[in-house]
């Protein structure tokens, strides 16, 4: 038996954890002075309704390697010889380093288990994507082998885009250069992140959440890989009505069939990207590279080719 553990920034529903039976060891979160384990002891919408109000930011911390530990000897109790482990990005989190700490610790003590730790470069949604792609590669009979060389071939074509209304809480925790973030605040736009080589980067601007969407969807025509990605993963913190908007254009605009899941992102990602965030992943072709200039080159390309069509109209 094969199964899947993860840390809590992997964003997914309880809806698919327990339909894959998938192990997650929480992050803590400091608020004011005081711990709750990500998702366990506070829930995400009770989180947003006091971000706003707290006194002091809030501050994360990765999985003790005993979370890890527990999870391979419950795994082992259920049966399982062999653990996939998906951890948010190893340039955002220390969640990857205390699973090989704790992989470590546990084959010492133990060696009943064969383990083997991704760094899947993605934070939020987009390991949450490796894992559910996984997670559904195993339900169709697919090996350890298997799963372990698709998470290594594909974890850097998993995109990302997120757009937040405020860089000071990826500025603080570190998730976004110093570069990025004072870039962003100079544009006084709305930016539009990615994942480049393992951490945050602006790669667009907008303005307003409208114009945010049309950019996600276009970007999305322009990269999707069709022949793998059969489902879509749409985020949101704290307006949920964002994401349904998001879900509506994309099926107007690209004919799109496969599933459309959206998720609230929990508390250890909101701490850093704050409320009104909006995220989407998918798979995308051999990597393309993104930047701010080769964004903004394109977007003018886009509107001059839009302006041309209604003078013909």
């Amino acid at each position: 038996m094969i199964r899947i553990i993860a840390d809590s920034t992997c964003d997914l529903s309880d809806e698919i954890l327990n339909k894959y039976n998938i192990g997650i060891a929480p992050l803590t979160i400091n608020i004011d002075g005081k711990e709750y384990r990500d998702r366990v002891d506070i829930q995400p919408n009770d989180f947003y309704s006091i971000m706003e109000n707290l006194e002091k930011e809030p501050t994360t911390s990765m999985p003790d390697p005993f979370e890890y530990i527990n999870l391979f000897k419950e795994s082992k109790n259920m049966g399982a010889s062999q653990v996939l482990c998906i951890c948010m990005s190893s340039g955002t989190s220390g969640s990857y380093q205390s699973a090989v700490i704790a992989k470590n610790q546990y084959l010492e003590d133990y060696d009943e288990l064969d383990i083997y730790i991704v760094d899947s470069k993605s934070m939020s949604h987009g390991s949450g994507y490796l894992i559910m792609k996984s997670a559904m590669l195993l339900e169709n009979g697919a090996s350890f082998n298997e799963l372990i060389a698709f998470n290594e071939a594909y974890k850097t074509n998993i995109k990302h885009f997120l757009a937040v209304d405020d860089l000071n809480h990826l500025l603080k925790s570190g998730r976004l250069s110093n570069a990025s973030a004072m870039l962003g605040k100079l544009l006084k736009l709305k930016p539009i992140m990615t994942m480049k080589k393992g951490k945050g980067a602006i790669v667009g601007k907008e303005r307003g959440k409208k114009r945010v969407l049309n950019h996600y969807v276009r970007e999305y025509i322009k990269r999707v890989d069709d022949s793998i990605n059969d489902f879509i993963i749409i985020g949101y913190t704290s307006d949920v009505l964002i994401a349904n908007n998001l879900k509506k254009l994309f099926l107007e605009k690209t004919g799109f069939t496969g599933d459309i899941y959206i998720m609230q992102m929990g508390v250890s990602v909101g701490t850093h990207v704050g409320l009104g965030a909006v995220s989407m992943y998918f798979i995308e072709k051999q990597h393309i590279k993104d930047s701010l200039m080769k964004s903004e080159i394109e977007k003018a390309v886009y509107n001059k080719d839009k302006f041309i069509e209604k003078l013909k109209k």
